[in-house]
């Protein structure tokens, strides 16, 4: 087991398609990493040690930011099936034939066009807190809560992550003392990027009669991750991938919100290892 860790492990940095892309790379080598995919406005600082470290035992785990976003150069595109091609693009910069892929909220927008683009690139993808083109967002309460005031500013993630019981908001509170990197911190994302992926997600929300049947092309394992009551993507999303997609299991945690494996990340990482080593 390598000594580095989620709160040790360097920011490097690797070139491709003109992107100068800021990685954070640790835990046991040997077998196909896992490359993480993070959601709006995240940065590699938004990541709970408790999973990344909790896969890192048995994993390579890699941890990048996307064009444009924090640390990374060039600009963020407008588009998911381009923050897609961007990151396989990525993924062969650092000599990688094979990965397993994770992407949580519009990561996992991202992560489902690296299964579709990538072929053979990607083994297994898990998806967390997400859900597919064409969705129907009139119950989401995002934009209610990135528009509203916290003090601290930090608690923000209390509301879009956690749900409103004691028990979730004492979990969220445990998650955000956890993720306080405190060295090489990242830097916020840019005016372009919350721009962009606004944009992005604009586009991926438009109404399509046939927009479920890119889904098909979707043809590695998929472990579909949820809350019980997702108020930014809405959890009724994730049982529609799990219908439409030719091989994905669906797993919902209990008393939960969109960042259902920061309340429960030990049980997570057992789920999901459980997944990936099958």
């Amino acid at each position: 087991m390598n000594s580095i860790s989620h709160d040790t492990a360097p920011t490097q940095f690797v070139e491709a398609n003109g992107i100068r892309f800021a990685y954070r790379r640790f835990g046991k080598q040997g077998g196909l990493p896992l490359v993480f995919n993070q959601h709006y406005t995240g940065t590699l600082d938004h990541w709970d040690p408790a999973v990344t470290d909790g896969f890192a035992k048995d994993r390579e785990v890699i941890l990048f930011n996307n064009a444009g976003v924090s640390s990374s150069s060039g600009e963020t595109p407008t588009s998911f099936q381009e923050m897609g091609a961007n990151a396989i693009a990525f993924i062969r910069a650092l000599g990688l034939t094979q990965v397993d892929v994770l992407g949580i909220s519009i990561g996992g927008f991202v992560a489902q066009e690296i299964a579709l683009q990538g072929g053979n690139l990607v083994r297994k993808v898990i998806l967390v807190g997400t859900g597919h083109r064409s969705q129907d967002m009139s119950e989401s309460r995002s934009a209610e809560i990135f528009a509203g005031s916290y003090d601290p500013p930090e608690h923000l993630w209390l509301s879009v992550h956690f749900g409103p019981s004691e028990a979730s908001q004492k979990a969220g509170l445990a998650f955000l003392e956890r993720k306080l990197r405190r060295q090489d911190r990242d830097p916020q994302v840019s005016a372009q990027t919350l721009a962009a992926q606004g944009e992005a997600i604009g586009k991926w929300h438009v109404p399509n009669d046939s927009a479920l049947e890119y889904l098909k092309g979707i043809r590695q394992p998929v472990l579909i991750v949820q809350g019980s009551n997702d108020v930014i993507i809405p959890t009724r999303h994730s049982f529609t991938l799990q219908q439409h997609l030719p091989n994905a299991q669906l797993i919902v945690y209990p008393d939960s919100n969109h960042g259902s494996i920061y309340q429960y990340p030990e049980l997570f990482v057992a789920n999901a290892t459980t997944f990936l080593d099958a």
